[in-house]
Formats: C-alpha cells, sequence, structure tokens
C-alpha cells in the first residue's frame, strides 16, 4: 500500500465519521428552524406567541414549523374552540436536542462570549 493509498483511506475513514454530522447539521442547522426548536424547550406554544419571541415574518414562521414537522421535530395540535388556536410542542425527536443546545450553549459562553476571555480561558 502507497502513501496515497493511506492518505485516501484516511479521508475516507474522515468523510464517513463526518457525515452524521453534517446530516444533523443540515437538518437543523438553519438559523431560523434552530430558533424555533429553541424557543420550543420552554414548552407548547401558539404560533403568534413563536411570532412574537422569535420575531419572524408570519410567512417564514409558517415554513419552518412545516419543516420541523415534516421532519418530526415538532408537533402541531389545533384546538377549534372559538377562536381557532394552533400549537406547536417538540416531538420525542425534538426534545432530544435540548442537551444539545445547553452544551452549544456553554461552549459560546466559554469560546464566543464577550466576557468570557474567549480564547484565553484554560478550561
Amino acid at each position: 500500500m502507497t502513501a496515497s493509498d493511506d492518505r485516501k483511506q484516511l479521508v475516507d475513514q474522515y468523510s464517513e465519521d463526518a457525515c452524521f454530522v453534517i446530516d444533523s447539521l443540515e437538518q437543523i442547522g438553519s438559523r431560523w428552524r434552530l430558533i424555533v426548536l429553541h424557543d420550543l424547550q420552554d414548552g407548547e406554544k401558539r404560533f403568534n406567541e413563536l411570532k412574537r419571541s422569535t420575531d419572524a415574518s408570519s410567512r417564514t414562521l409558517s415554513r419552518v414549523l412545516d419543516d420541523l414537522q415534516e421532519m418530526d421535530f415538532v408537533t402541531r395540535r389545533l384546538e377549534e374552540d372559538a377562536p381557532v388556536a394552533t400549537y406547536y410542542s417538540l416531538t420525542e425527536k425534538g426534545m432530544s436536542l435540548c442537551p444539545v443546545f445547553d452544551e452549544v450553549e456553554r461552549w459560546g459562553q466559554k469560546w464566543i462570549g464577550a466576557s468570557s476571555g474567549a480564547s484565553e480561558s484554560s478550561d
């Protein structure tokens, strides 16, 4: 086996390992998807509550919620009493992202946060 073959094998293995990370980020990685998923960690919310708390336009929020429902991150519940209300909440799959968000938040506080000392931290 040549050095070139060894490098190709390492690149192939790395690509295969990174595939899950890349695929995961493609599913949840849009700015609006992350904002909505993070916001729903606090529990079920009506469409207008999400609109206010995320500052998304109705069109954007509707599209994002449809995408998240299709991917089974969010569930929709319609209450037909007057006035009609639509509620959204995280599914089990969506809830499984909560620890991920917590870790990303800790990482951001340590490495990105203005008051954290960023790269000067020695933890």
